[in-house]
């Protein structure tokens, strides 16, 4: 038998070890001991410890921050901050231009092979501004001296980070500011001898990925070919333009190109590009802004899950350890955690689980005190049989003997009374589940059943009648089921009824509708029920038989009747019909009746 009371003692060591903090942390602690702060950090790093060894946990951190990588990643990839820079950029190098090319256009005066200008008045002017010279200059006589120029352009360009070349209306470089004495250069560093390492080349690798896109890649040409630049060759036919590219090393390099203009006649071309490093920086320094947001949302992110997990990885590994320890202990009763109180999926597994396995602990002990039951319903007529046996040979006469024949077949038809029953009772549940329920018109199966036992009547002369109360003689009354095991059930009450009933007696069988139920009463004008046996008599192996002699009954009958009816999902009782006050005015039993109510299709 199961100890339903009995602890278990190893419930607490095996919750420790598998979950990696006991069932009660947040117990606190006696006073005597006071707060321990090491105590408590160790107890929470034990905490996140197991969490991270659970698959489930995993599972959780790494599809979020999968997410949020993705939202980074596509912000990175994708960011309007470069796009609009590079805009920018691109209108403020245009007017920068503009505004040089007038000024070397407007404010030279022409000398031969030369061009003389003010510096000090180019400043004043606007975008789109000319400086006029004298009428009389003649706009064929009006090449750019290098010389003349270059003191202007160091002028302009100093203050900024770009570059400036400029091209003669052959293409040929004329004048670039990194070659300008006493200008500000932004050389590229010179290619080092050694070749760059492994994190280098994947942070070059990761930012052209970034910036290149669909952006043509720069190369350096040379002076010569000055119409190899998209940009140029436009200027050179009197068209502004812009082109955005990327060199070797990821870098995006923004470089525009403007007509310089005398005359409305082209006499050059002025090109104006950044450093490799100039927008790039504010890139870089944008994505550092927008990887440090991430790594504190991914950092919070973290901690959320984890505390996700523990509500849902915790709960379930201490149901599966638990379960797991029904498995091993199967002979000692292991309660399952009860998260009933949860409203989610946690809680309702956690209740199925319990009701699984209050539902196997019982199956477990019904088994064993079938076991027992049986063993001691076995031993009474073996104890006799053998005492019949060992008696026989001892018999002097032939009436002895006659006697001890009779009392060992008596046994031997009890035991294999007692077989049969006791084999229809262990293989019912799995024939009631291996079989799927069907519609069982009962108006047919009572009608069927009551025509038997009027035939046979099995010894008794009590006949059976059966009634059907319908609103019509057409009604039926079905119900989903087994019509051969509850046919067992009908001829069990039928032939009990006519085994109490005296000789000439009736037994009634009513049939009738009782809201969502079907409703079958059986009943017999015997003795009746003893009260205290109302509720025993479907017990196994009980029988309350005064009239007949002992040993004729298993008493299996009505138990296995009862356990048919309650896996179609009915009920079955038993009480005593009231008869007429005898005459001290106490109630009378005017016989017994049996009820069975099934649900209704």
């Amino acid at each position: 038998m199961l100890d339903r009371t009995q602890p278990d003692h190893d419930q607490s060591a095996e919750d420790l070890a598998s979950d990696g903090v006991p069932d009660h942390v947040a117990e606190t602690q006696p006073a005597a001991l006071g707060w321990r702060p090491l105590n408590w950090l160790k107890r929470a790093g034990q905490f996140f410890f197991a969490l991270s060894f659970s698959s489930l946990t995993r599972r959780i951190v790494s599809l979020n921050l999968a997410g949020l990588v993705a939202l980074v990643a596509s912000i990175l990839y994708l960011s309007q901050f470069r796009a609009g820079l590079i805009d920018a950029r691109a209108q403020s190098l245009l007017v920068q231009a503009e505004i040089i090319a007038g000024a070397i256009a407007a404010s030279a005066t022409v000398q031969t092979n030369a061009i003389t200008i003010d510096p000090d008045r180019l400043l004043d002017l606007k975008p789109g501004e000319t400086y006029a010279g004298p009428d009389d200059y003649s706009p064929l006589d009006f090449p750019i001296n290098p010389e003349r120029v270059a003191p202007v352009l160091r002028t302009l360009i100093s203050p900024t980070k770009t570059r400036a070349r400029i091209y003669d209306p052959n293409g040929s470089l004329l004048l670039d500011s990194r070659n300008l004495e006493n200008v500000l250069r932004y050389d590229l560093p010179p290619p080092s001898t050694e070749k760059p390492g492994i994190v280098e080349r994947g942070m070059v690798a990761v930012r052209t990925w970034l910036n290149r896109g669909d952006l043509p890649l720069y190369r350096e040409l040379g002076p010569e070919n000055g119409n190899g630049y998209t940009e140029v060759a436009d200027a050179l036919q009197g068209q502004k333009r812009s082109m955005v590219r990327v060199n070797a090393r990821g870098e995006v390099i923004v470089s525009v190109a403007v007509p310089v203009l005398r005359s409305r006649a082209i006499h050059g071309a002025l090109m104006l590009s950044t450093q490799g490093d100039d927008i790039d920086q504010m890139v870089t320094a944008e994505r550092l802004a927008i990887l440090k947001v991430g790594g504190v949302a991914a950092a919070v992110m973290i901690m959320l899950s984890l505390l996700l997990a523990s509500t849902i990885a915790g709960p379930v590994r201490r149901l599966a350890d638990s379960a797991e320890r029904v498995r091993r202990r199967i002979k000692t009763r292991v309660e399952i955690p009860d998260f009933t109180r949860r409203r989610d999926e946690i809680g309702h597994l956690s209740g199925a689980l319990r009701d699984m396995t209050n539902a196997l602990y019982s199956r477990i002990e019904a088994i064993e005190m079938f076991a027992a039951d049986v063993a001691h319903e076995l031993k009474n007529p073996l104890t006799s049989l053998r005492s019949a046996v060992e008696t026989l040979p001892l018999a002097r006469n032939e009436n002895s003997r006659a006697r001890l024949l009779e009392v060992i077949e008596h046994d031997v038809k009890r035991l294999d009374r007692l077989i049969s029953d006791i084999s229809d009772a262990s293989r019912l549940d799995a024939e009631l589940q291996r079989q799927d329920a069907m519609p069982v018109d009962l108006r047919r199966l009572l009608t069927t059943l009551v025509s038997v036992a009027n035939e046979t009547k099995l010894g008794h002369d009590v006949a059976v009648e059966a009634r059907f109360e319908g609103r019509g003689p057409n009604d039926s009354f079905a119900v989903p089921g087994h019509d051969s095991r509850l046919g067992q059930v009908v001829a069990n009450l039928l032939s009990n009824a006519q085994s109490f009933s005296e000789p000439g007696n009736k037994v009634r069988l009513t049939c009738r509708r009782a809201r969502s139920e079907i409703e079958i009463v059986v009943d017999d004008d015997g003795p009746g029920i003893r009260d205290d046996a109302l509720e025993r008599i479907f017990e196994r192996f009980y029988t309350d038989r005064p009239h007949q002699g002992f040993g004729q009954n298993s008493g299996l009958g009505l138990s296995i009747s009862k356990q048919i009816v309650d896996a179609h999902g009915g009920r079955i009782w038993a009480e005593n019909r009231a008869g007429p006050q005898d005459a001290d005015g106490a109630p009378t039993v005017a016989g017994a009746r049996f009820v069975v109510r099934l649900p209704a299709l």
